[in-house]
């Protein structure tokens, strides 16, 4: 498999890189007091101080919509799983034509009024939301779906009280099998946004997941891991986020015959991401495209339309990608 690397910008003139205010002063920004490079110099590094200051009140607004909807999502979702089809499997995706169901036909409907992408059925769709966040996060990015031809998109929550991304994908597993039974569909698609990416990728690298997923799709997810969590973050989940973690080790192991398609979308603005780059994904033996986000943060990248835009052509195929969307 190829790697499709991100698009790159020039260095910056080299010069003493900011560090964070001495005891952190009284008066000065509380994101100076976070070990390593303060968690808002990379932008101010590369001269984006004004977008940087309009993707943070975007998500303070967000924020201030998502605690409203919060209540909302913490009950699981119940769906009404659709009616059983022959055609259930996606005729132009290769490993569904090898795993399709005896007696299915694999063809899609045609019809000249639909969208281009209604013109087939999709896999169902898995969302995975992030850090003590609950399924409400994807209430917009699940609606943009529906309304374009997914029949089956579901937002999932895993307990607050996991304490380690292999238990949360271990749990992800028992839940993908049955929606294959339910669906007729031998492989699903994932969407997750931050430590949702990462719970999702551990399952299909680690876990056999790779059998069961056919795309995952991650946004702001630390990759590679942030500096922007302290290394003495009481949670273990946070820990598990830091750059060389036990499990980001793992997940840079070999991975060989790895069946998955990864899209990376990261965010230029992400306060969340030390470096930005960290939501990248570089893996050898992963087939992956990063998709680099201009103008918006973390917590804006699940509702923003054009990531949604985006989001829905990379789980419509496997054709070609844009390095990089504006989204200022």
């Amino acid at each position: 498999m190829t790697a499709q690397s991100s698009e790159s910008e020039p260095d910056p003139e080299p010069g003493p890189t900011p560090g964070p205010t001495p005891g952190g002063a009284p008066g000065g920004s509380p994101w100076s007091r976070i070990p390593g490079r303060a968690l808002w110099s990379g932008a101010l590094w590369n001269g984006h101080t004004a977008e940087l200051a309009k993707a943070t009140a975007i998500d303070v607004a967000v924020l201030a919509g998502h605690l409203l909807l919060y209540p909302t999502g913490i009950l699981p979702e119940r769906i009404a799983a659709p009616p059983h089809q022959a055609d259930g499997q996606d005729p132009q995706d290769p490993q569904d034509s090898q795993h399709r169901a005896p007696g299915a036909t694999g063809k899609a409907r045609s019809d000249p009024a639909l969208l281009p992408t209604e013109g087939r059925s999709h896999p169902p769709v898995l969302l995975l939301h992030g850090f003590v966040d609950n399924r409400s996060a994807f209430a917009l990015l699940r609606r943009s779906l529906l309304r374009n031809g997914w029949t089956r998109v579901q937002a999932l929550n895993y307990s607050p009280l996991t304490g380690d991304i292999r238990t949360a994908a271990a749990m992800l597993g028992p839940h993908i099998e049955r929606v294959c039974a339910e669906s007729g569909h031998s492989r699903v698609d994932i969407v997750g946004h931050s430590l949702g990416g990462l719970v999702a990728r551990y399952y299909v690298q680690c876990l056999g997941g790779d059998a069961r997923v056919r795309t995952l799709v991650t946004m702001g997810t630390p990759h590679s891991g942030t500096r922007a969590v302290p290394a003495l973050a009481p949670h273990p989940l946070a820990r598990q986020m830091r750059p060389g973690s036990p499990v980001l080790e793992e997940l840079a192991r070999p991975a060989p015959g790895c069946r998955t398609r990864f899209v990376a979308f990261w965010s230029d603005l992400d306060e969340l991401m030390i470096p930005a780059e960290a939501a990248c994904l570089e893996h050898p033996d992963l087939s992956t495209s990063n998709i680099k986000v201009r103008g918006v943060g973390h917590l804006a990248l699940p509702v923003h339309g054009s990531v949604a835009a985006e989001i829905r052509r990379a789980l419509s195929g496997p054709g070609p990608l844009p390095g990089a969307i504006d989204a200022a």
